[in-house]
């Protein structure tokens, strides 16, 4: 399994950034995809989460109605459009899936919202 995320950077608070995850090794198609993060200090979180054909998605509330995650399973990937950012939303974001009872993390891509 490898996952490998674009797409960070840093942005002025209410900017816009999109994050890309590339996956491979595994069925994409047939597995839940999710991207998480994790701020200095703070543990992990769920930001958003995808079921394999799209028809259901779970966000965290910090999020709602401002991140939009999406997939395309022709290319194998899964999307982040992070709009509206906050200064809070500054973290290391990570693709993750869990693969036959095997959790996998991408490297993760930074995320800086800041004037």
């Amino acid at each position: 399994v490898q996952l490998v995320e674009s797409g960070g950077g840093l942005v002025q608070p209410g900017g816009s950034l999109r994050l890309s995850c590339a996956a491979s090794g595994f069925t994409f198609s047939s597995n839940f995809m999710s991207w998480y993060r994790q701020a200095p200090g703070k543990e992990r979180e769920l930001v958003a989460q995808i079921s394999p054909a799209g028809a259901y998605i779970n966000y965290a509330e910090s999020v709602k109605g401002r991140f939009t995650i999406s997939r395309d399973n022709a290319k194998n990937t899964v999307d982040l459009l992070m709009n509206s950012l906050k200064p809070e939303d500054t973290a290391v974001y990570y693709c993750y899936v869990s693969y036959r009872g095997r959790p996998s993390w991408g490297q993760g891509t930074q995320v800086t919202v800041s004037s």
